[in-house]
């Protein structure tokens, strides 16, 4: 650790505005750092969820009130709902996590991991462009648009956990890469209300217009049979995704394997939920029970192919 890194913890967890932030982990469709993987991992796991959170709570608007997370990115109280301004200043605290000494204690709490395991500023660099791409950019033509989008909202993050664990090969991060993917695009369909009331589709502009589906549609209170088979036809596209990186869970072993079953399983859980709810995503956003997530994680380490 270099000289003038801060004490892990002195602002970090500590802070009561941080732990906020981290509280929301508990929400996401999987386990973000289970009490069965070693403390080191755990203690990384949260740093990089902590920044991920922070990031998008950003680019969505959805910073905590009272200006906090302004104030220790030095931002000034009339920009502080500047979204850009944000992410520029959360940019340059970022480079200080690298060289210098951050001044968000979330960014203070990543500053010793990024040491401990020699982590570059490209994947943490990527969440940040994918969040200004948010503020300029609402809708995505095709397909391939949407895969370039969540390369760098959504990849990075696995390509982070193997780094965490020191696991990182060419083809695990490749599949990683799929898993993550296909993760990004089950949140999206769980959200397609709440994005559309922040003027955000992420459903392919070309998919809506083979599915004969109107933005209109979206915002219409339950979903209709164009509505529905839109969205059946997205899921089935991240559940091939899925299983494409399924094989990541097989090629390593022990508690990694079984948190790896746990974002594999937690992605199988919340389709699940989206068929269960007969693909109408509108009226509520379709959310998987415990129970559901646990069957599904345990058949993604029954069956998931092994490797190596």
């Amino acid at each position: 650790m270099r000289p003038d890194a801060p004490t892990r913890g002195s602002l970090g967890t500590s802070d009561a505005h941080a732990r906020a932030t981290l509280g929301k982990a508990a929400d996401e469709n999987f386990p973000v750092a289970p009490f069965f993987v070693p403390r080191a991992w755990r203690e990384g796991l949260m740093a990089v969820y902590g920044y991920a959170r922070l990031v998008d709570d950003i680019g969505d608007g959805d910073l905590a009130p009272g200006g906090r997370d302004a104030a220790y990115l030095g931002v000034a109280p009339e920009r502080a709902d500047d979204r850009l301004a944000l992410l520029d200043a959360f940019e340059a605290d970022l480079r200080r996590v690298f060289d210098g000494v951050p001044r968000h204690p979330l960014l203070r709490d990543l500053q010793p991991v990024v040491d401990r395991h020699r982590l570059t500023p490209e994947p943490f660099l990527g969440l940040v462009e994918a969040n200004r791409q948010d503020q300029t950019k609402s809708r995505y033509a095709t397909y391939e648009e949407l895969l370039a989008y969540c390369e760098l909202s959504a990849n990075p993050v696995g390509r982070l956990v193997l780094s965490l664990t020191g696991t990182s090969t060419p083809e695990r991060v490749r599949r990683s890469d799929d898993i993550c993917t296909a993760l990004q695009i089950v949140e999206h369909l769980q959200d397609v209300a709440e994005d559309l009331g922040r003027d955000r589709i992420y459903l392919p502009t070309e998919d809506m217009e083979r599915f004969r589906v109107s933005e209109s549609d979206l915002a219409a209170p339950r979903a209709g049979a164009s509505v529905r088979s839109l969205v059946a036809f997205e899921a089935e596209r991240a559940r091939d995704l899925l299983n494409e990186g399924t094989p990541l869970v097989g090629s390593v072993r022990g508690r990694l394997r079984l948190l790896l079953a746990g974002f594999v399983g937690g992605g199988r859980a919340a389709l699940g939920a989206v068929a269960a709810a007969g693909f109408d995503v509108l009226s509520s956003p379709p959310k998987a029970a415990k129970p559901r997530l646990l069957r599904e994680v345990g058949a993604v380490l029954r069956t998931a192919p092994r490797e190596g």
